[in-house]
């Protein structure tokens, strides 16, 4: 702690540079304390201060080191001792070494100086009081020392008195006068009503004063972890004016910083109010509370709430929470921090990912986790076929309110955004555009839109199958959520998770998989992504009540409609002549190709473009291949559009027009 008060002191303090002209005389040696020991021959004197000098030589000497000194300008000596405070490297020297040191107190380096300084030119003497003046102020010695003095009782009394109130309050105090400020917090979060709780507070009784701890500069500190300095008359977007009309006080400046435990976890915030005679508090004063930050974080080091009620991740298990990602992949791991920086944002948010991979939760979570979450969040199914209700959602009808409106100061998401019709979208990007004004009946909305995704909504967009400007609108920030196949590492914990929470609905004993079991599982493609896999995991509990350990996985047959490569299925169905070994190779795998391009179309649904974009082949080459596919099927078998069921409704007449649906339409009409 003292070496490095010392070396802030004397990175913030003003030294007068040294002139190789100078007649300033300097030698130096490590002290040894019996005056032996030989000076640096090729030490040079930088800059020196009453408090301290800088030196470059190639030696090296660790930080702590004593040192002797000895200074000779004209008829002036002085010898005197110093210690190093902080070392880092000479840009101007590869091999050079440029050392902080500070001076033991002395009179005598007073006199020194001031010889040293009349002898310099006028137009130097002007430049060193400009540099001087517009260096960054540091606080006079005897205040520097006041604080470092104040840090020392601080960890001497934590040692006594831990977190007792009076010992807060008293800190508290101490805070306020070394910062020149009105008044300060301290909150602390209770997990079981996720609330932030002052536990000593300056000015207000601290009985009331708590709040979700997700409102204000405080909460935002809390959730992200990140110092804030903000002056609130001109910074009012993450301000909450209720605390102050509450406690009848003006609010001008905050400055707060996160308070976190032994394991690394924010569990509070220490907040100060209102610098006196300044618009903000200044980036000494950022400085010292980064210090008292770590000094409270150390009397909090042993608090670490959990509770099942905790809607903060880190105070909760995750079977305790009900919207939670799961996994250990590099992908979750970037998804957490992506909602970290999303939550707050009242920008619009397009979620893109295969069906089955959790976009709707992820919207559900950026929600609740950020300020909004204290409103309602809602869903409309952008994929349901009854227009006329998913219309009356959007933009109310008679007595029913539009969920624009229901959902004010909170998020609506509106699933499978791309299958709301197109004059549908135009009608939203207008109400949006226009919100200022009272269009279809709805008065102006605050309320954030989370869109999700199975689609390339930019390249509809393009082709005119989704309004471009709404579009736009949508993507002013955007996700990408990664299907399970690509996030092997993220199975496993999957299904422990869903394997506890099954078990735990069926009042059964907790129940786990074999490794030969979750090896085969690892190895599955998961088309259905999570969903899927959750759906497996319902299926294995309910058929398995009394096996505590499950050694086999069925993936075929009615137990899980699943896609299993080594079991030759697919989700569509058996596959003729796949299984036949008498078939030569390259001819099953133009079998199983033909099924794939055909699940891709219906995936696009019939748009033969998209689905060969899709499969990175142009068009002309998908019909290529299901032409010579056809081919080669017919001749192993002519009943093979009876066989294939569902399938053959595409046949090569679709592939006549670009829309497969309508054709596929007009055979049936037939």
């Amino acid at each position: 702690m003292l070496t490095s008060f010392s070396e802030f002191k004397f990175y913030q303090s003003f030294r007068i540079p040294v002139d190789a002209l100078d007649e300033l005389r300097f030698l130096v040696k490590i002290s040894d304390g019996l005056d032996n020991g030989q000076y640096m021959a090729d030490a040079k004197l930088l800059d020196i201060s009453v408090t301290g000098l800088g030196f470059a030589t190639s030696e090296r000497i660790s930080v702590g080191v004593a040192l002797d000194i000895s200074l000779q300008f004209k008829k002036y000596h002085l010898d005197i001792r110093g210690t190093v405070v902080r070392a880092f490297a000479n840009i101007n020297n590869e091999t050079e070494i440029i050392y902080g040191t500070e001076l033991e107190a002395d009179k005598q380096i007073g006199h020194f100086l001031e010889q040293y300084v009349m002898a310099f030119t006028p137009n130097r003497l002007r430049s060193c009081l400009i540099d001087a003046a517009l260096k960054e102020r540091y606080t006079r010695p005897s205040e520097g020392f006041e604080m470092f003095s104040l840090l020392l009782s601080l960890f001497r009394d934590i040692t006594q008195m831990g977190d007792s109130k009076e010992f807060l309050d008293n800190m508290l105090m101490e805070v306020v006068r070394i910062l020149n400020a009105q008044r300060a917090s301290i909150f602390l979060i209770n997990p079981d009503t996720n609330e932030l709780e002052a536990v000593s507070a300056m000015g207000v009784d601290i009985a009331d004063f708590k709040f979700d701890y997700r409102l204000g500069i405080a909460g935002s500190v809390f959730t992200t972890g990140v110092a804030l300095n903000v002056d609130t008359n001109t910074d009012k977007t993450r301000f909450n004016g209720d605390f102050d009309k509450q406690n009848n006080f003006k609010t001008n400046s905050i400055i707060c910083y996160p308070i976190s435990n032994r394991e690394d976890k924010v569990v509070g915030v220490i907040q100060v109010l209102n610098k006196k005679n300044e618009d903000r508090f200044t980036l000494e004063d950022e400085k010292t509370m980064k210090v008292l930050s770590l000094v409270f974080s150390s009397v909090f080091h042993k608090y670490s709430p959990m509770s099942e009620k905790s809607m903060v991740r880190r105070f909760s298990a995750p079977y305790d929470r009900e919207n939670v990602i799961i996994g250990k992949s590099s992908f979750v791991t970037e998804l957490r921090k992506t909602i970290v920086k999303l939550k707050d944002l009242d920008l619009p948010l397009l979620v893109y990912g295969e069906r089955g991979v959790g976009k709707s939760l992820f919207a559900q979570i950026v929600h609740v986790e950020g300020n909004r979450g204290l409103n309602k969040c809602d869903v409309i199914e952008c994929h349901q076929k009854d227009i006329a209700e998913i219309e009356r959602q959007l933009f109310g009808l008679g007595e029913h309110a539009s969920k624009l409106i229901k959902c004010q100061k909170g998020t609506l998401i509106l699933e499978e955004v791309e299958h709301l019709p197109l004059d549908l979208q135009h009608r939203l990007y207008q109400v949006i555009k226009n919100n200022s004004t009272d269009i279809d009946g709805i008065p102006q909305a605050n309320v954030r839109i989370v869109a999700t995704t199975t689609s390339d909504l930019e390249q509809m967009a393009i082709s005119g199958d989704f309004d471009k400007e709404l579009y736009h609108f949508l993507a002013q920030s955007y996700v990408r959520m990664d299907s399970l196949r690509k996030r092997t590492e993220d199975i496993e914990p999957l299904l422990n998770y869903f394997l506890r929470i099954e078990c735990q609905k069926h009042g059964l004993l907790l129940k786990s998989f074999s490794v030969r079991a979750i090896n085969k599982l690892k190895e599955y493609d998961w088309p259905g992504n999570i969903s899927e896999l959750q759906m497996l995991i319902q299926r294995v509990v309910s058929y398995n009540p009394k096996l505590h350990v499950i050694t086999e996985v069925e993936l075929e047959g009615d137990v899980a409609p699943l896609f299993d490569i080594d079991a030759k299925k697919r989700v569509f169905g058996d596959i003729n002549h796949v299984s036949d070994s008498n078939i030569p190779l390259r001819d099953r795998l133009s079998i199983i190709e033909r099924e794939l391009i055909i699940a891709e179309i219906k995936v696009h649904l019939g748009n033969k473009s998209r689905a060969a974009k899709a499969l990175g082949i142009s068009r002309e080459a998908l019909r290529k291949k299901l032409m010579a596919a056809e081919e080669l099927v017919g001749k192993l078998d002519k009943n093979v559009k009876s066989k294939l069921g569902e399938i053959s409704d595409f046949s090569l007449d679709d592939l006549d027009s670009e829309d497969g649906a309508a054709a596929t339409n007009k055979k049936k009409a037939a």
